[in-house]
């Protein structure tokens, strides 16, 4: 059994770069309709093929609906590949024959995403779209045939220190991939090492020595790990992340939760 310290700085670059790669385009983060033009004002003429690509996402209220991109609170299939920010992740890849897959949700004021893995077989876009018909509200997404119950199921690796804690911090940006306003959450957290002196904190435990990334590994492949972050919107507070995976796979048991609070001045 060893425990490994990881570098803070290294956790943040891999983090920019899985966000980097679950961006989203334009067009599908923020549609737009026909309908947000006054009917005063013409059309602006398409500067380039890409903008005149984008005038073919643009649909009345008055169309039947459809599975373009819409801020209509109907769920579509994205264009982006989330499976590409894999191939550069220490220690990790996408299993053989497997891809991932997803929708997103668009209201005005408020998105959601959603990210399946699914056996390569299953990834056309007429199978997606058929599990459109069964979506919901934003708070029941489509889900595709064959999808896999947990997405990290999808993942293997070599078992090092590194990519159980590049796990963690993969599979949290996979549950906020496509969200934006009220549906946002892990975006708000900032990776820390160290208790940021800018507030006067409320602890619920007693003071970690210790906030640098670690990785418990286990002679039977087992492994553990501990981070925290500081949540930068109100209520600001410090979180400890804490993480157990088995050595069989990189689902992890996982536990986020508030150690300390900042006092109000």
């Amino acid at each position: 059994m060893s425990v490994q310290k990881i570098q803070l700085e290294a956790l943040q670059k891999i983090r920019q770069h899985i966000q980097h790669g679950f961006a989203l385009p334009e067009s599908e983060n923020h549609p737009r309709s026909l309908a947000s033009f006054d009917e005063a004002i013409e059309i602006p003429e398409p500067d380039s093929l890409s903008g005149l690509g984008d005038l073919f996402n643009f649909g009345s209220a008055m169309d039947e609906p459809t599975h373009a991109p819409n801020t209509r609170g109907e769920w579509f299939i994205s264009a982006t590949n989330p499976g590409s920010v894999l191939q550069k992740l220490p220690g990790l890849t996408l299993k053989p024959d497997v891809r991932l897959v997803c929708y997103l949700h668009r209201q005005l004021e408020e998105g959601r995403g959603v990210i399946w893995a699914v056996p390569e077989s299953l990834s056309t876009t007429a199978q997606l779209e058929k599990a459109l018909a069964g979506s919901g509200d934003s708070t029941h997404p489509p889900c595709p045939a064959g999808a896999f119950t947990n997405l990290m199921e999808a993942v293997e690796g070599d078992h090092s220190a590194v990519s159980f804690i590049i796990a963690s911090l993969l599979q949290r940006e996979l549950a906020e991939f496509g969200c934006f306003g009220k549906a946002s959450h892990w975006s708000h957290h900032r990776l820390i090492k160290a208790v940021p002196a800018q507030a006067q904190w409320q602890w619920k435990i007693e003071i970690p020595k210790d906030l640098s990334p670690k990785v418990l590994l286990f002679a039977d492949g087992r492994a553990a790990i501990e981070f925290f972050s500081c949540r930068v919107v109100p209520p600001l507070a410090l979180f400890q992340h804490l993480d157990q995976y088995s050595e069989k796979n990189y689902k992890a048991t996982v536990l986020d939760r508030a150690i300390a609070i900042a006092q109000r001045t």
